[in-house]
């Protein structure tokens, strides 16, 4: 059982558009601020999150922001940025905080965000961080790939030696987390998919996009496509591109400088080249 001061039934209480009581608010943020490197209390009730309607197997909310583009951008390009799909992974989910400061510090922006900072709120908050969530599930792996039910167990057993930290599930969106990815893919209709991780140091692309060279110090070099991986499920079966940003270290984060040329030359990327992305996939 995770210590977090709300009762399990409270994420189904709000579901929808009911209004958050600052209180709950403040609640999550304590509890999600204690395991995060450098993101306060303060700063998480700053970035100004809201239950999406799905909870965490343990009952904590998914918790989401929607930034909209300027209005006179007719058709700015949808980005889903997320962190977190794995809760030892911590800065993958701080440094999504810390963009979310520089875009509320943006009135005007270029694309239409949704974002998703700790997709895996079960995997942070237990008694020691871990990458799977509460029923021990590898979250990605749990994405419904081609031929998941043959291959993401066959690879388990075999390459992994049924690691338990990289368990696929029972059966594809098996976990409400990977569940609502699939589900807000589906309904937001990305253009990009931005998912944070940590700690080889790279990054890696997946789908019809050209690979970007650099995002500040990380450099491109492919990590692998898995049975049951968002990059191997967007990118390469629904023709969404997938950007993976493997942060240098799981728990340290990197100066405040590297952060923001990251943010910077992430956005440049997309600019240059997910609309000629988009079109290729429509293309096919």
């Amino acid at each position: 059982m995770l210590g977090i001061t709300l009762p399990l039934h409270a994420p189904a209480a709000i579901a929808g558009n009911v209004t958050v009581k600052s209180a709950q608010v403040s609640d999550w943020c304590a509890s999600l601020s204690a395991r995060l490197p450098k993101v306060s209390a303060d700063d998480c009730r700053g970035s100004k999150l809201t239950p999406s309607g799905i909870s965490s197997f343990n009952g904590f909310p998914i918790l989401t922001k929607d930034v909209a583009a300027d209005p006179r951008r007719k058709h700015a390009l949808k980005v889903l940025l997320i962190g977190g799909i794995h809760g030892d992974e911590q800065t993958a989910s701080s440094v999504v905080f810390k963009w979310l400061e520089l875009l509320h510090k943006n009135n005007s922006q270029e694309f239409q965000w949704k974002v998703a900072p700790i997709v895996n709120p079960d995997g942070l908050l237990a008694a020691k961080p871990k990458r799977v969530n509460a029923r021990g599930v590898d979250l990605n792996r749990n994405f419904p790939t081609p031929n998941w039910q043959l291959d993401a167990h066959k690879y388990w057993a075999s390459t992994t030696r049924s690691d338990p930290r990289r368990y696929p599930g029972k059966s594809p969106i098996s976990e409400p987390e990977s569940r609502w990815v699939y589900d807000t893919i589906e309904k937001f209709k990305p253009d990009v998919i931005i998912s944070v991780h940590a700690p080889f140091g790279v990054l890696d692309l997946d789908g019809p996009a050209k690979p970007p060279k650099s995002f500040g110090r990380l450099w491109y070099n492919r990590v692998g496509v898995y049975p049951g991986s968002l990059g191997n499920y967007s990118g390469m079966h629904k023709n969404i591109p997938v950007v993976t940003i493997e942060l240098p270290n799981a728990v340290q984060m990197p100066p405040d400088a590297e952060v923001q040329r990251i943010w910077l030359d992430m956005q440049s990327w997309i600019r240059r080249n997910v609309p000629a992305a988009t079109k290729l996939a429509q293309a096919k």
